[in-house]
């Protein structure tokens, strides 16, 4: 889990550096906003290491409502911030240039982090957390986000379309509210404790979770 973690702060540290500058450079706010979820996703990761840091089970189960608010929060600070900006370029408020950089970089994200995501769930399944699960959310999440930029900036390229890329992060936005609200709820997988260990006789759903246990999302 450590180096899932250290993967995804490096990655994205040097993500958000290079889609904020040439965001800058362009004038792209959607680029700019790709580079601050960049950040958000950091804070993420920080968050569940901060969380595995502790070498007590107890402190770490204690640490995990934290973190999951932090995770929740990250998704709401996300939402608004890709909300506002699409609705400013759908007004008509500035106009970005052509973007080299931007989609060599929302190319390069769409094609990892698919499976720095899918790592980090089936992490968090293994070690039954549900921060850890919502962390690979928030990587899913960017996932979507790279394939929306990568879409706007090539088609604004080449074509001029400046609405598609407001109108497709609109649905990103809803995404990322359904997914903050639910690690604010705590849902994503259930910690494997003892007394929680589902009888041969009790039913359980596809990824073998008793009643109750919502980690199939």
């Amino acid at each position: 889990m450590r180096l899932l973690v250290v993967a995804t702060i490096t990655y994205n540290v040097i993500e958000a550096i290079v889609a904020i500058t040439a965001g800058t450079i362009a004038s792209s706010t959607a680029l700019v906003g790709f580079g601050l979820d960049s950040v958000i996703e950091v804070s993420s990761a920080a968050a569940v290491a901060w969380q595995f840091s502790a070498r007590e089970h107890a402190v770490r189960e204690t640490r995990e409502k934290t973190t999951l608010r932090i995770i929740a929060i990250s998704f709401f600070v996300l939402a608004a911030y890709v909300t506002v900006d699409a609705v400013r370029a759908l007004v008509g408020t500035g106009e970005a240039e052509r973007s080299v950089p931007g989609i060599a970089i929302a190319a390069l994200s769409l094609a990892i982090m698919p499976f720095l995501s899918a790592a980090q769930r089936r992490a968090g399944h293994e070690l039954g957390s549900a921060s850890a699960v919502a962390d690979s959310k928030q990587t899913l999440l960017c996932t979507y986000l790279s394939a929306v930029l990568l879409v706007g900036l090539v088609l604004n390229a080449t074509l001029g379309w400046s609405w598609a890329d407001p109108i497709a992060a609109l649905v990103i936005a809803a995404i990322a509210v359904k997914e903050g609200r639910d690690a604010w709820q705590g849902k994503g997988c259930c910690a494997p404790t003892a007394a929680a260990v589902p009888s041969a006789d009790a039913e359980t759903d596809a990824c073998g979770c008793g009643p109750g246990c919502d980690c199939c999302i």
